[in-house]
Formats: structure tokens, C-alpha cells, sequence
């Protein structure tokens, strides 16, 4: 079964960690054995393991924050580095696709075209000819220098924008902060609806979040977000947080990312042990319990994402093994085609929706 990812870094991991995306999982874990830095040696995502797991579509991120007192390897001292770093990532998204590793979708006619060649329930996990198609995401909103510059990152292709990722940014409040949009927020929100861009509602804390589904009128996404309801912290979104989101006909992707799935995990203690991808279902499960339905829950694994298998589920060893969903969704009881809607369905109804005609 095709299936579909709304968040994975490749771009990061290919920049900041140096990671050649042609290779495997396995390929670049021995290149990095012997590496200490957290989520070296233990990756999980390459193209190669996209196509085993009929990954044929997903949502690839561009990511810099503006932090001129942090020496983390995203943060940067000013926008305008922040705009040349991911206008980087899309120069190397553009290089693989001239190479027929990924295809850039821009459009409805794009997607309907790709789609000819993942069939929603093709099983060929041998051919490595077709392209890979991305979506492109921006996950926290600084590299646009300023509001009016978002036209020109939808000419380049970006079609969804998070306001903020961890801390605040320029527009918004991320993971870890607080409060609503800020001026510039509520001109990019009235910019992004002109341009027909979609909202990712991910990682904004409940203030910005609530404002900005207040202001923003267009499309609205989660592209990784967890319940809080099964792990408490304002990285997940509350119950109200998804009745809204399912009222604007949102999708929301489960994340991979262990200490989302399981209350009382400490990032860099904790060890993967007994928990499962089915701790994946139980926030699948609850989205479609909440909304009385599957249309609305999806997947968004976030794998890669500054982390490894030493903070994914213990029988998660390659971003393939997220097949292993179909298997546990269906010992739940759940239907063939609701099962389809929670792999691709939901993800490719949602963009065919709302990507340019």
C-alpha cells in the first residue's frame, strides 16, 4: 500500500548533518560509527528506504531559526542567513530532482501525474526508478525575511508554512513558549491566504495557535502533531486544539518521535525497550475516535528529525517498518479503506484539494 509522510527533514539532515540521501539507513550508520552527537550512527531515513517502504509522497521541510544566542546548528544570527541556508535546501531538492530521485510537486496536475506512478495499491518495492514526491514545507517561519517575501518562496515551490518551531520566532510562539501572533504573524497569515500557501499548525503553543485559525481563513494542516491527551506538554495539541483543526477539515500525521508517545520519556535516558509502533496507533486511533472517523488522521513521522532508533519505538529500525501500521490498525478492527485513508488517502485528498489548480 502506498503510503504517505507529512514531515520528514531531508534537506537538514542532508546540510547540517552532511548525510548523503542517496544512501540507506544501514549505509549511513556505518559512515557515522563512532559518532557521540545524538542521532549519529542510528538514522532511519534514506531514499532507499523511502522506496521499501512505498513512501512515494511526502512533505520535505526547509528549517532555520533566527537565535542569535544559540550555537545550535539550525539557529542562525539573522534572517537574511536564515533565507540563503534554506534557499539552500531548496537549491539541493532541485539538484536531486534534476538527477529523477525526487519531483517537486507545485500542483494538483503534479500530484495527479506522480500519483500514476505510486498506485494507491501498488506492491513493487524494487523499483528505484520512480521519483520520490516532496512537497515542500517550511517548518518555523523565519527564513522569510519578511512578509512580502513569501511570494517569492511560493514561486520556488513552498506550498505549506509552520509560523514556528521551537521557541518563539519572529511571527509566532513555538514548543517551549507563549503567547499569540505577533504583528508580523498576522501580515504573513494575511499574506499566505492571498497566495493560496496552507497552515501548518505544528508546534505553535495554544495562543498562537488559537489566533492564528482565528485570522488565517485558508487551508490548515498538523503536519506532526501527537495528542496531548495520551501525552501531556504543549509540543501535542489538546482535544480542543483537534476539534478545531478537524472542524477546517484538517489533517493531522502521528509522529515516530518516542518522547511523544509515551508520558515520562526523557530524550537521552529512557531507552526504546518495550514500546512499540503501535504507541503510533493509539494517537492514530485517537484522532479517528475524536473525529468519529478516519478522514482526518494520517502520518507524520518527523523520523530523522535530530534523533536516531535510540528515541523511536524499539521494533522501528527503518522509516519502512511504519508499514507495520497497516498490520496493527487492522487487528483494531479497522476497515481496509479507512486503513487506506490513515496511509495516503486522507494526505492526498487534503493536497489535492488545496494545492493551485
Amino acid at each position: 500500500m502506498l503510503m504517505v509522510d507529512a514531515h520528514l527533514d531531508l534537506a537538514m539532515n542532508a546540510l547540517v548533518w552532511n548525510r548523503d540521501l542517496k544512501l540507506s539507513a544501514h549505509e549511513t550508520r556505518e559512515l557515522e560509527s563512532g559518532m557521540t552527537e545524538k542521532g549519529r550512527a542510528v538514522g532511519t531515513v534514506g531514499l532507499p528506504d523511502l522506496h521499501r517502504g512505498q513512501i512515494g509522497l511526502c512533505c520535505a521541510t526547509v528549517l532555520g531559526r533566527v537565535n542569535p544566542r544559540s550555537t545550535a546548528a539550525l539557529d542562525f544570527r539573522t534572517h537574511e542567513i536564515a533565507f540563503a541556508h534554506c534557499q539552500g535546501e531548496l537549491a539541493l531538492y532541485g539538484e536531486l530532482q534534476r538527477q529523477g530521485l525526487l519531483r517537486v510537486i507545485r500542483t494538483r496536475q503534479d500530484l495527479d501525474d506522480h500519483l500514476t506512478q505510486w498506485p494507491a495499491d501498488g506492491d513493487d518495492t524494487t523499483n528505484p526508478d520512480r521519483p520520490i514526491g516532496i512537497i515542500l514545507l517550511m517548518e518555523g517561519a523565519d527564513p522569510i525575511v519578511e512578509p512580502g517575501q513569501a511570494e517569492q518562496w511560493w514561486n520556488g515551490g513552498l506550498r505549506m508554512v509552520g509560523l514556528a518551531h521551537y521557541g518563539p520566532s519572529a511571527y509566532a510562539f513555538g514548543t517551549d513558549s507563549a503567547g499569540p501572533l505577533t504583528q508580523k504573524g498576522r501580515e504573513l497569515c494575511a499574506e499566505m491566504d492571498r497566495l493560496g500557501m496552507i497552515l501548518d499548525a505544528s508546534h505553535l503553543t495554544d495562543e498562537s495557535f488559537n489566533d492564528a485559525l482565528d485570522r488565517f481563513q485558508g487551508p490548515v494542516m498538523a503536519s506532526h502533531s501527537n495528542s496531548r491527551a495520551l501525552v501531556p506538554g504543549d509540543r501535542q495539541v489538546s482535544d480542543e486544539m483537534l476539534r478545531r483543526l478537524i472542524e477546517r477539515d484538517a489533517v493531522i500525521g502521528a509522529v515516530a518521535d518516542a518522547w511523544m508517545l509515551r508520558p515520562g520519556w526523557i530524550r537521552g535516558e529512557t531507552l526504546p525497550g518495550d514500546l512499540t509502533i503501535d504507541a503510533i496507533a493509539d494517537h492514530i486511533d485517537h484522532v479517528c475516535q475524536l473525529a468519529g472517523d478516519a478522514t482526518h488522521a494520517a502520518i507524520g513521522s518527523d523520523l530523522d528529525g535530530g534523533y536516531g532508533t535510540e528515541q523511536t519505538p524499539g521494533d522501528l529500525d527503518t522509516i519502512a517498518d511504519l508499514r507495520k501500521l497497516t498490520g496493527i490498525l487492522e487487528q483494531r478492527g479497522y476497515a481496509h479503506d479507512d486503513i487506506a485513508l490513515v496511509m495516503h488517502g486522507n494526505w492526498v485528498r487534503f493536497f489535492r484539494e488545496h494545492l493551485p489548480a
